[in-house]
């Protein structure tokens, strides 16, 4: 049985929206996660060579908005330990958040946020485990595969020449325009991450690289999962036709913000009030399937009253 345990206590003038960090065990080994709220629950993952830290002003933003929020260190990240095994895989990823979810005690089905590479972990998380996926969102997300299109075809995103992410990478995840901003709470995670373990740091990067998620998609399409994909209009990591891609797998036109890649560290104030709209819609969702779950659980007592009414006397 998973143990949580608090890295340090909560102190009396921390506000209500102010995220604890705290350990837990999954698969025999520490994880590392911030939590806060009560509510609607909430899981965060995080984009590639994060961690939860750098999200704490925008998953405030969820708090306040009557959410319990879960922000996990993925495996190799922000201290906690890689995935067993030789293979770094989506799948994987999405069952060891399966596991942390029931480590940390969620009963129900959660409300999904995935940035970057964290969004490929969303995408799979939904896919292979459905009972823990209420809704899913999906932050400028890797999947999408497509790198351009044009006139000859689409290129995918494993054509892309490795200079040219390094090429955007930075600037695009440091937005010029608020670096003041993004890069103090992108250094509490990158750096220490990359002094750490660069090992799967590269490792996570390939695979991200090489992710083409529009199958599982679909499947999400079919079985009628609720899916919102954002994205950034100044995003050149994850590009207009990966975006595109996304939202075709889905059947959504998805929804267009202002910024860069990171837009939702530089704009908190943004991505919480995107964030307002779909939490309404999926807090309706929870409401209306507690209010069936209860009208069916009495009309089986009903049924059962019933039928013990119609026994002989002295019989059951």
């Amino acid at each position: 049985m998973a143990i949580t345990l608090p890295l340090g206590l909560l102190r009396d003038a921390d506000p209500p929206d102010h995220l604890v960090w705290q350990r837990t065990t999954v698969d025999g080994r520490s994880a590392l996660y911030g939590v806060a709220g009560e509510g609607l629950p909430v899981v965060f993952l995080h984009g590639w060579g994060l961690g939860q830290h750098a999200y704490k002003r925008a998953l405030k933003r969820l708090v306040q908005l009557d959410c319990r929020v879960y922000a996990p260190a993925l495996p190799g990240f922000g201290g906690t330990p890689d995935l067993p095994g030789p293979h770094v895989t989506f799948e994987a990823y999405a069952g060891w958040v399966e596991r942390f979810m029931e480590a940390v005690g969620l009963d129900e089905p959660a409300f999904v946020v995935g940035h970057s590479f964290g969004g490929g972990v969303a995408i799979k998380l939904a896919h292979d485990h459905p009972d823990r996926v209420r809704t899913l969102v999906l932050v400028n997300s890797i999947g999408g595969s497509a790198w351009s299109s044009g006139e000859r075809g689409d290129k995918s995103m494993a054509e892309r020449p490795l200079w040219d992410w390094g090429l955007h990478f930075p600037r695009d995840l440091l937005d010029p325009a608020r670096i003041t901003r993004v890069l103090p709470v992108v250094l509490e995670d990158a750096l220490p991450n990359a002094i750490r373990n660069p090992r799967a740091l590269w490792k996570v990067a390939n695979l991200a690289r090489h992710a083409n998620l529009t199958v599982e998609l679909e499947e999400l399409k079919r079985r009628k999962v609720p899916v919102v994909v954002l994205w950034g209009d100044q995003d050149t990591i994850i590009p207009r036709a990966s975006f595109d891609a996304l939202c075709a797998a889905v059947g959504s036109e998805g929804e267009v913000v202002g910024g860069s890649h990171s837009w939702l560290l530089a704009d908190p104030d943004a991505f919480g009030e995107v964030m307002t709209n779909v939490l309404s819609v999926a807090r309706l969702a929870r409401e209306a399937e507690t209010v069936e779950a209860k009208q069916k659980a009495k009309a089986k007592d009903e049924r059962g009253e019933k039928r013990r009414r119609r026994l002989p006397f002295g019989r059951g």
